[in-house]
């Protein structure tokens, strides 16, 4: 380890299919990075162990892990004992993809390395701020309080991230400054920030709701999918997996990459045409709703592999805006939830 790192916090962030593992100090750029293919819900501790310790991982002074969803409870990160794991695994079922192998991780990074102090940081969090006007869905109160149907909204570590860095580029405090922050890869979200808080997201009580996406279909009538339950034979499993996998782009274009549909588009290919076209229309129009929801708009910012990398995407996304009046400041910031959750893990443990 550089002997100049400082406070160093070892960064697990679990996937759909790999860990990742870095470890981060004072500075902007990892000491250490690992990653490893991890397609299961569960996380194998002794190649876990191995990682950390062939890659100069073990020499952390804390963990900390990225737990997709913090339900109603934990609306910042938290320092992990038994209880909160207890409440963590109970949240399970609102995130039966991805909170299994995030606890499994959490797990065995425990057991590999007992000494350190763990924090949970959580991407539904940053939205806790959110008003109720922004969460409540117009369903039954019965069945509100039952079930704790609420939107959540989810990528708030680079929501969160977001809303620290940008202040940084544009120079000016964050009190004063109101970002849409477009956070477009594979999943797909944004945010409307004020003062540094979200006032406003396009996921809602799962990762489904919202914009377009590679592989999932983003918001559709309700009607519809009941239609398609009663009246067309569709399985409860077959709709779930097609909204989830064979739906967004993917649906439209017949592949999930962007780079690939704006190549058949410039090729002229008509299908991949209207898929941008839809794409596009969904994200203006989610763009003009967040920046409703804060009454105006100094910078939108784009991050994620889409967000980041696709100039024409980023163009197409701000023309049209003029009625806006002023031409808001467009920022591109590379995706660093691992710096966001390096930085909520030291503030939660006060390195």
């Amino acid at each position: 380890m550089a002997p100049d790192a400082g406070f160093t916090t070892l960064v697990v962030n679990a996937g759909s299919s790999s860990l990742k593992l870095a470890l981060l100090g004072d500075g902007d750029d990892p000491i250490a990075v690992r990653e490893l293919d991890a397609p299961a819900d569960r996380v194998d501790p002794a190649e876990l162990t191995e990682a950390l310790r062939g890659a100069g991982l073990e020499d952390a002074d804390a963990a900390g892990h990225r737990i997709v969803h913090g339900g109603e409870r934990f609306r910042e990160a938290v320092e992990v004992d038994a209880e909160v794991r207890r409440e963590l695994e109970a949240l399970t079922a609102l995130a039966p993809l991805h909170q299994p192998k995030s606890l499994s991780a959490l797990d065995a990074v425990s057991a590999a390395l007992p000494e350190i102090p763990v924090v949970a940081c959580f991407d539904t969090a940053f939205h806790a701020t959110m008003p109720p006007a922004a969460t409540i869905y117009a369903l039954p109160a019965e069945w509100r309080e039952r079930w704790g149907l609420r939107r959540f909204g989810f990528h708030g570590l680079s929501h969160s991230y977001i809303a620290r860095r940008v202040p940084e580029l544009v120079g000016a405090p964050a009190a004063e400054l109101r970002i849409v922050s477009c956070h477009l890869g594979a999943g797909a979200s944004l945010c409307a920030i004020a003062g540094g808080r979200s006032v406003d997201t396009t996921m809602g009580f799962t990762p489904l709701e919202g914009l377009v996406m590679a592989t999932r279909s983003g918001s559709v009538d309700p009607g519809l999918l009941l239609w398609l339950l009663e009246h067309a034979g569709v399985s409860e499993h077959e709709l779930a997996s097609a909204l989830e996998h064979d739906a967004g782009l993917k649906g439209l274009a017949g592949t999930a990459d962007m780079r690939a549909v704006l190549a058949a588009r410039a090729a002229g290919e008509e299908r991949a045409a209207l898929a941008i076209a839809v794409y596009l229309h969904r994200l203006r129009a989610a763009i003009a709703a967040m920046v409703a929801a804060i009454g105006g708009v100094d910078v939108i910012a784009f991050t994620g592999g889409v967000g980041e990398h696709s100039e024409e995407i980023r163009k197409e996304a701000v023309a049209g805006l003029e009625f806006l009046g002023t031409a808001p400041e467009v920022q591109v910031v590379p995706a660093r939830e691992d710096l966001e959750i390096a930085h909520q893990t030291q503030a939660v443990l006060g390195a």
